[in-house]
């Protein structure tokens, strides 16, 4: 596998690590968001395809991550400050074209961003993380992804989480990975341990705990949003265990160009199904059909079924 280059890059006020493969001259960015409690190495599988494709890929460690800028309150990161620093990337980058890839946390802003058109996207990609009013919507009708969700209070605990995250060696980092996924064998200690060293790193453990923070799940997906015109398309591993699958019924309603796919893995679906993934995202990229990928599994249990008939009312 290649190697990426890292730079840094100067954005919104802030000195972004930035992970970079393609042609540095090409007019046509792949950006890619992480999320929680990941850094730029999780589109390590994404980068040469992506650069094959004809793209100058960035991949950067968002703020607080790896050796980007790492603010000190809980306030500076903050959903507004999170998507002005997407805005500075893709100002510095001058590119005439940008596809937002985004998976997790990388989600929320990436949905948020494309829906209140920040700036201008051609395609927006988005890995296990639903559109924000699905997400709010079974935040408050679905119990059972209430219950999901519960580890959000206990991250806005101080100093505990850390506490626990760090503890042997930031071994509930690696476990995060390694216990969730379906193909344990994507994440041998030397993947883990890309992890566990940045989440050691002196604060930043605190940070990635202040996007939660700084952004209660029910606060940043309020509000009405439009129909999305940007094409849209949605990879979802039909194993996660933190945000069920049907989160994603009713997307088709709120995007006008909407594909989804569903593949045998994990929450962390593009490192636990990488080649599936790059398959459906290169043929989506290139206008190409998708491939087929798992059927979407039926929700069968009381809280998808008092979802389903609230919405049939």
């Amino acid at each position: 596998m290649m190697s990426p280059t890292v730079e840094f890059v100067e954005a919104n006020g802030l000195r972004f690590e930035v992970h970079t493969a393609g042609n540095p001259d090409s007019d046509r960015l792949a950006l890619c968001l992480h999320g929680f409690p990941e850094h730029a190495f999780s589109w390590r599988h994404q980068l040469p395809m992506l650069s094959d494709l004809g793209y100058r890929v960035w991949a950067p460690n968002q703020r607080g991550y790896g050796r980007t800028t790492r603010p000190t309150q809980a306030s500076d990161y903050h959903i507004s400050h999170l998507l002005n620093d997407v805005a500075g990337l893709i100002d510095a980058a001058r590119a005439r074209s940008v596809v937002l890839i985004a998976h997790d946390w990388g989600g929320i802003v990436g949905w948020l961003f494309a829906l209140r058109a920040v700036r201008k996207i051609d395609r927006f990609c988005v890995m296990n993380l639903p559109h924000p009013a699905l997400f709010r919507e079974n935040l408050l009708h679905n119990a059972v992804q209430r219950r999901r969700s519960r580890y959000e209070r206990f991250f806005q605990w101080p100093r505990v989480p850390e506490w626990l995250f760090r503890a042997r060696g930031a071994r509930a980092v690696g476990g995060a990975f390694r216990n969730m996924a379906v193909n344990k064998s994507r994440f041998p200690d030397e993947v883990l341990d890309v992890y566990r060293k940045h989440a050691l790193e002196p604060g930043a453990m605190t940070a990635m705990l202040n996007w939660y923070r700084a952004n209660p799940f029910r606060e940043v997906t309020a509000g009405a949003f439009p129909v999305l015109a940007t094409p849209t398309l949605m990879i979802w591993g039909q194993h996660d265990a933190a945000l069920g699958v049907e989160m994603t019924r009713g997307t088709e309603e709120l995007v006008r160009d909407f594909n989804v796919r569903y593949l045998n893995a994990s929450h962390w679906v593009q490192q636990d199904a990488p080649d599936e993934t790059n398959a459906i995202l290169r043929a989506w990229l290139a206008g190409d059909p998708l491939p087929t990928g798992e059927a979407d599994p039926a929700g069968s249990d009381d809280g998808v079924e008092a979802l389903a008939a609230k919405r049939r009312t």
